[in-house]
């Protein structure tokens, strides 16, 4: 069977985790063969050039460049897949076209949040209607996900994220990550996600600056990419600044989650968050905003804490809570940490996926 994986970049990010460790998990497959189309030649997970694949690189001149139909249908004719599987809005509306000429079966995987309100205005929401009639199949990585976009049942596919464990292979312990990020505070508390509009960094912050107030023992790390811009900056009042580190977009992540005691997303809309993931797998205690696939994680008081959206005063007592009983933070990591391992490997994501192509 010939799949064709057609995304629009593979910068660091969640869906680019996802389709690079399917990637790496269906590799071995003997009956599965496989090819990228990518719309960015900033590849920045670089094992994906370990993996001996043909990569074919779709650039755009402008944002309206018409002829990027023409380049996917030619490739789509000479490589002859049988799925077409798409990762993104943008690279499903233009996978329609060759998928319906040859006769291809589109695999549309836009789905990796689950927001609460919707409107034609929202590019994502618009490409959806636009791309949903033409799929034939839409999988989403949460139920809440599915259910925000309103999937036709008749249409819809679950397959959950997978974390691969092999990534704990080469963590830095955290007494070295500890030293190099010059951090001298007893707690170290972390989130990673970029600072957008779809994530609550403004909550986080005023959380941790709410407990700065009350005590000076506590290093709040910022991940993600532009967490070290001005707008992230001037969140902070100047006399905690020395108590955070806006770290932006770095590699190696594992080792900075395994230097945490507690670990957060604040945020608006999630599908399954790759960092809840990352989390639980490296054994850390989470605490995280309700709604979305993240209760579809989180087991609320064994895993971590699902707390109100936007709610800065819930979420320091949160923490102060899991500060004062080490044993909680441990019982809370080992739980989830089994959770992943259970529920959400790279495994099961792998195996599912290839049923699911098998299905097809």
């Amino acid at each position: 069977m010939k799949i064709l994986f057609f995304i629009d970049s593979l910068q660091f990010g969640g869906k680019e985790r996802r389709l690079v460790e399917l990637m790496k998990g269906i590799k071995p497959n003997t009956d599965i063969e496989f090819e990228l189309v990518v719309m960015n030649k900033d590849i920045q997970f670089h094992e994906v050039f370990d993996l001996g694949i043909r990569i074919h690189y779709l650039i755009r001149k402008t944002k309206k460049d018409l002829s990027v139909f023409q380049k996917f249908y030619k490739i789509c004719k000479i490589y002859s897949p049988y799925i077409v599987h798409c990762w993104d809005s943008m690279t499903a509306v233009y996978a329609i076209p060759s998928c319906k000429l040859l006769n291809l079966k589109l695999v549309n995987g836009l789905i990796v949040d689950a927001p609460v309100r919707q409107n034609i205005f929202n590019k994502h929401w618009f490409r959806a209607q636009l791309t949903f009639p033409f799929s034939n199949i839409i999988i989403a990585n949460s139920k809440a996900g599915l259910a925000a976009y309103k999937v036709p049942t008749s249409k819809s596919y679950l397959i959950y994220n997978g974390f691969n464990f092999n990534r704990s292979n080469n963590i830095i312990q955290s007494d070295i990550t500890r030293k190099e990020l010059k951090i001298n505070t007893k707690y170290i508390i972390g989130m990673i996600a970029s600072f957008s509009v779809y994530k609550d960094y403004k909550t986080y912050f005023k959380a941790a600056q709410l407990l700065l107030n009350q005590r000076n023992d506590i290093t709040f790390l910022a991940i993600g990419n532009n967490t070290d811009s001005t707008l992230a900056k001037n969140l902070i009042e100047s006399k905690y600044l020395d108590h955070f580190k806006l770290l932006g977009k770095i590699s190696g992540v594992e080792s900075l989650i395994n230097a945490m005691d507690i670990c957060v997303l604040s945020t608006f809309t999630e599908g399954i968050s790759n960092s809840i993931l990352e989390y639980m797998a490296l054994g850390k205690p989470v605490i995280a905003s309700s709604g979305g696939g993240t209760d579809e994680i989180i087991e609320n008081t064994k895993t971590g804490f699902l707390i109100n959206q936007s709610n800065p005063a819930e979420l320091s007592e949160k923490i102060e809570i899991l500060l004062k009983d080490p044993e909680l933070r441990n019982q809370m990591g080992t739980a989830g940490q089994k959770r992943i391992k259970k529920m959400f490997s790279i495994e099961s994501m792998s195996n599912q996926y290839i049923s699911f192509y098998e299905s097809c």
